[in-house]
């Protein structure tokens, strides 16, 4: 979804079963890739997401960690 949206970053599962992912990009493109998460893939079961801003780390591309 996020290389759909044009969104940068990456995405790593955690041991402790949540996922933790850094997206920038454009605003608009930023908050679908969020709104997206709040209810993720078939196979997830998602019970919350929080949203902290920080400033860009120049990321080129999406990647899975």
């Amino acid at each position: 979804m996020a290389r759909d949206l044009g969104v940068s970053g990456w995405v790593r599962n955690e041991p402790d079963g949540t996922v933790h992912a850094e997206f920038e990009g454009d605003d608009n493109a930023v908050h679908g890739m969020v709104a997206w998460c709040q209810g993720g893939t078939d196979e997830a079961t998602v019970t919350g997401v929080e949203v902290f801003e920080d400033e860009p780390a120049g990321d080129l591309g999406f990647h899975v960690r």
